[in-house]
């Protein structure tokens, strides 16, 4: 890139830093391998997402409801790096009438809560998935792949890691689906965990005081909209 052009970005990305939380134009050029101009084009992109479908500035209960109902996101503790934890039961993941929109607005209220929780200096936080009971009434490939924008579009490098357990082979059926879409970048932090393992593996990230009750832990569940 020219360097009129680099600095024509470089103007842009300062008159706009006063709009986001600090550090995060630094994560969108990390997203970008630090190219300025598709970190600027990202960054722009999630102002104009954030204007529309948060305009309040953040999401209310009373606009998920469906998806409380359903209390299958907990926040547990954190891990050894003092990255928060949060936990997702699948199997209590159903479709209903507030659809994908609702479904979205859920999940920016999901990684809101978890950025509030975040220690100075941390910026990322830590996802397990348990797919414990999940079956063909739980598949929910659109939300699937909204999830994944969020996380890779509005969200960079939040994610650390994302553990998936109690994986059942029907599952993959879905996976299958969704794993086009995935970046390479957020592929490598997607590990699935073998349930032989699967303690042992917790425990290398995450304190035994920290890991919750229903995978061997000593926590016990904390559904999100009460944390």
């Amino acid at each position: 890139m020219e360097q009129q052009n680099v600095l024509h970005y470089l103007s842009v990305l300062l008159l706009k830093i006063q709009e986001v939380e600090d550090g995060a134009l630094r994560r969108f050029l990390r997203a970008r391998d630090l190219d300025v101009e598709k970190a600027l084009n990202m960054f722009l992109k999630y102002l104009n997402w954030k204007r529309n479908f948060v305009p309040n500035g953040s999401i209310s209960p009373s606009e998920i409801r469906h998806e409380i109902q359903q209390n299958k996101m907990f926040l547990q503790g954190w891990d050894k790096k003092g990255r928060p934890i949060a936990l997702l039961l699948a199997a209590r993941h159903f479709q209903h009438e507030g659809g994908v929109d609702e479904f979205k607005r859920f999940i920016v209220y999901l990684f809101d809560k978890i950025i509030t929780r975040m220690p100075p200096g941390q910026e990322k936080f830590i996802v397990i998935g348990d797919l414990k009971g999940w079956g063909y009434a739980n598949s929910d490939i659109r939300a699937y792949l909204a999830a994944l924008s969020l996380v890779q579009d509005y969200y960079p490098e939040r994610l650390e890691k994302l553990f998936v357990v109690h994986a059942p082979y029907i599952f993959m059926t879905a996976w299958k689906v969704v794993y086009p879409f995935i970046d390479p970048k957020t592929r490598k932090k997607m590990i699935f965990v073998d349930n032989k393992s699967l303690k042992s593996t917790l425990l290398e990230e995450i304190d035994e005081s920290q890991l919750p009750a229903t995978l061997g832990g000593k926590l016990e569940l904390v559904p999100i909209h009460n944390s």
